[in-house]
């Protein structure tokens, strides 16, 4: 278990799809000169939605990456908001990169790692909501059931190798309230079309899971690592 901060991103509409990921390393080259930053964010993986070959039915095409930060610990995630090197350098950035304001879309959640392969460069991450019938309680019974049952890796999903399930913690900023982020990786773009071959990503969510999440409202991103540290 550990604690993450996750970005659902989209980029300055000045930027076109194909200059983002560029600048998006750029911003983050700004957070490795901050001391705090170095200190409380352990690893980074920028995963940038994937715009070469064939789509994936469902994924996501308006929103344009997905930042994994592990953190320190829970403390960090509230204090680089604060932290005054960051605010004078990193956040005056943000919107020559991104929509908005990065608080403004990020989400703090605690990992549960359900797969335990190494990480590999491609990865399907899905942004899920429960139910509005259904407690947040309820929710967690429901997902730790099908990590403990293997549902999270079913169907399509069998071909990933390392999957990670992150609940989301503190309460989120308005317009991300997700529950639960599930990372799945696979070998390639390639790999992850293949095992999906023409299946809508949210079709092929275990039905257990599938019916306890509002898969309307919930959001996938197709996506590869176009920058990372360490």
């Amino acid at each position: 278990m550990g604690w993450k901060m996750i970005y659902l991103a989209r980029r300055n509409p000045a930027l076109a799809p194909e200059q983002f990921p560029q600048a998006w390393r750029e911003h983050s080259a700004l957070g490795a000169g901050c001391t705090n930053v170095r200190d409380k964010v352990l690893s980074v993986a920028q995963c940038s939605r994937v715009l070469d070959g064939p789509p994936v039915a469902g994924a996501a095409t308006d929103y344009d990456g997905v930042n994994l930060l592990v953190l320190r610990d829970l403390e960090a995630a509230t204090g680089i908001w604060d932290d005054a090197e960051t605010l004078a350098i990193m956040r005056p950035d943000e919107p020559r990169v991104f929509s908005t304001y990065v608080r403004e879309f990020t989400l703090v959640c605690e990992e549960q790692v359900v797969s335990d392969l190494p990480r590999s460069r491609t990865c399907l991450v899905g942004f899920l909501r429960r139910r509005g019938t259904l407690s947040a309680a309820d929710w967690r019974l429901h997902v730790a059931r099908a990590a403990a049952s293997g549902a999270l890796t079913s169907g399509p999903y069998a071909a990933a190798g390392r999957v990670v399930h992150n609940a989301v913690h503190l309460p989120p900023p308005p317009g991300y309230e997700y529950d639960s982020i599930v990372e799945w990786w696979f070998e390639s773009a390639e790999a992850l079309r293949a095992a999906f071959a023409g299946r809508e990503v949210r079709e092929a969510l275990w039905a257990g899971l599938g019916d306890a999440a509002d898969l309307e409202r919930s959001v996938f991103v197709f996506t590869q690592v176009t920058h990372s540290r360490p």
